[in-house]
């Protein structure tokens, strides 16, 4: 019988130091990342520069260069971040209700619940539209893919809370969804630009009626 030949001690350790440098890189990248959202909410993805990313982290600005190659791939990644815990803490939760009017309410709840978290700061889908809605690159395909992703998600639960017959057969998803979008819309303009009180609920309300309107 033969016998598999086995690694000699200095490739297994040769392995494992990859391995261990691997981690530590992508746990790098992720903390890079972290702290460019943070720059980002406040300064929009435009002001987001390597420079002041490697400021934050306290590194070199071809330590930061290293993990990216690019300005446009820093920003990429900070939509990808931004729409990865879009999507963990409105989308999953929001699945959890059955199909219908249930599900249309958790998801516009969690959605109203991530938006008044971050009033503060700012919206990356937002700020981000208003910046690159005239810029075609990498940049503003990430923007328009992860935005279109939610609309999209909206629209379906509203087909299917039509097929449940939880809304009049004639609804439209695209006129719901849009509508719905739009108290979104209004809600940063009117409390973080305008900052006048009450456009949580009047959010709220707007989306009730919207309900109210369609309601089988």
């Amino acid at each position: 019988m033969l016998r598999q030949p086995t690694r000699s001690r200095p490739s297994v350790a040769k392995a494992e130091r990859s391995v261990r440098a691997l981690v530590k890189g992508q746990q790098t990248k992720a903390s890079i990342v972290d702290a460019a959202l943070r720059i980002a909410t406040q300064v929009g993805l435009e002001g987001l520069s390597i420079g002041a990313v490697a400021e934050a982290m306290g590194m070199s600005k071809s330590g930061v260069f290293a993990h990216f190659g690019s300005r446009d791939e820093l920003q990429i990644s900070v939509v990808r971040e931004y729409s990865a815990r879009f999507q963990s803490q409105v989308f999953e939760p929001a699945m959890v209700p059955p199909r219908g009017l249930p599900r249309v309410r958790a998801l516009f709840d969690h959605w109203m619940r991530f938006t008044s978290a971050e009033l503060d700061s700012g919206c990356i889908f937002i700020s981000g539209a208003v910046e690159f809605d005239d810029r075609p690159g990498p940049v503003r395909d990430a923007l328009v893919a992860a935005v279109g992703d939610w609309v999209e998600a909206m629209m379906r639960a509203v087909a299917q809370a039509r097929h449940e017959g939880h809304l009049v057969a004639d609804a439209d998803e695209q006129q719901i969804g849009f509508e719905i979008h739009g108290l979104i819309l209004a809600l940063h303009y009117e409390a973080r630009f305008l900052q006048r009180p009450g456009a949580v609920e009047r959010a709220l309300r707007g989306f009730n009626n919207i309900l109210a309107r369609y309601s089988a």
